[in-house]
């Protein structure tokens, strides 16, 4: 760390910069003796980068960034809140401890937190940061958890681990591309605590994860603004084989889709008429993401459209549901539609044998905020179009 940075006078260039160009801060002459200008426009950016996926950190005075791949890496403020609440018993090891975001908001749950983190660098700027924040409850290490793991004899009741994926790898579909490997060293980590919490991407196959773990009692799929950010897999010493799976969306309120890994092919209808007032729904990326798409429709009482489309319909509305709602306004055929004019609507296709930007040139189709044509396939294979307002976007 450079101290120097936390001058006052360097702060407050740092808050009166934080719209200015980086890059010409970068190749300017740093106005500050001690300072690089490199170091200077890594903290903007990173300053800057903060502001909505840490507002605490960003509202803060005097925190002190790291590189801004650091902040890329690390939790949001969001999602470290939510599994902040999966944490069991009074002592917790983060073993992979990074930023610091999610042993911050282990350490409002957990009374004792230990923060492990190889780079020295990083482990010193999130104890300073944590006092800034007081945050009292974690104790920081600057090692490898795994070896700090090994060689401690303190009680621990969860360990939490986010593995990274291998620097040769491109996108991480297997939890064994990542490091630590988890998978090679899961008996050992039941053996020192009775819950281990991992965090990976979301891209990780569910099915393949399963196979390559033990004792997996839950999968949370963790989603924002219908985007997928992490898949976290709860694993107990002691557990219910039959997995339980947790699809839950953060947005201005919380809501979820839980079920058992056994019931996920549950049976399911079919619309065989959709009603010009009736609703359609979407489900949101982390109810997709579950694979429970029959599922999806029993529990909330919705009538499939189509075996391959995961649209769903009901004269009612739930606003219960996770994920986008629509209210048909119409429904067209494509021999209609090629004589409709004056076309209108987001376009938005699902299963459908064409390409939204091939349809808004070939149909003259103009842009509408809150209006939507949705190209689809229902039960007996037509292609429809619905015209449809949008009720619900999360």
């Amino acid at each position: 760390m450079n101290n120097n940075l936390l001058a006052a006078a360097v702060q407050q260039y740092i808050n009166a910069n934080l719209t200015a160009d980086v890059n010409q801060i970068a190749l300017s002459k740093s106005p500050f003796e001690g300072i690089t200008s490199g170091e200077l426009a890594t903290q903007i950016t990173a300053k800057k980068k903060s502001e909505k996926k840490l507002p605490t950190w960003f509202k803060t005075a005097d925190i002190y960034y790291p590189p801004v791949l650091s902040i890329e890496q690390t939790s949001s403020e969001i999602t470290a809140q939510y599994k902040s609440k999966l944490a069991k018993g009074e002592s917790l090891i983060d073993i992979t401890g990074g930023f610091g975001v999610d042993s911050y908001y282990f350490s409002k749950q957990v009374t004792n937190v230990t923060h492990c983190e190889i780079n020295s660098e990083l482990s010193a700027i999130a104890c300073y940061n944590a006092k800034a924040l007081n945050a009292h409850h974690i104790t920081f290490e600057a090692t490898d958890g795994i070896n700090y793991l090994n060689a401690s004899e303190k009680k621990i009741d969860t360990i939490y681990v986010d593995p990274a994926r291998r620097a040769e790898k491109g996108k991480v579909f297997m939890l064994k591309d990542c490091t630590p490997d988890v998978v090679s060293i899961i008996d050992t980590l039941l053996e020192k605590a009775q819950r281990i919490i991992i965090k990976t991407a979301p891209l990780l196959d569910i099915s393949a994860g399963l196979s390559e773990l033990k004792q997996v009692s839950e999968i949370h799929i963790v989603s924002v603004k219908n985007e997928c950010k992490e898949l976290l897999w709860v694993i107990d010493r002691v557990c219910n084989q039959d997995t339980q799976i947790i699809a839950v969306t953060l947005n201005e309120a919380e809501k979820q889709f839980s079920f058992k890994k056994s019931s996920i092919q549950s049976p399911v209808g079919f619309s065989n008429e959709l009603q010009s007032s009736g609703y359609l729904y979407e489900p949101d990326a982390a109810l997709l993401k579950s694979g429970a798409f029959n599922l999806i429709g029993s529990t909330y009482g919705l009538l499939k459209l189509h075996p391959q489309t995961q649209l769903y319909t009901s004269p009612d509305i739930n606003k219960a549901f996770p994920g986008r709602i629509f209210q048909i306004t119409e429904i067209l055929t494509t021999a209609a539609l090629k004589k409709a004019g004056n076309l209108t609507g987001n376009v938005i296709v699902r299963n459908y044998p064409a390409k939204p930007e091939d349809l808004v040139k070939k149909h003259k189709i103009k842009p509408d905020k809150d209006q939507f044509l949705i190209f689809t396939k229902v039960a007996s294979g037509d292609n429809v179009i619905l015209k449809a307002s949008i009720i619900q976007y999360y």
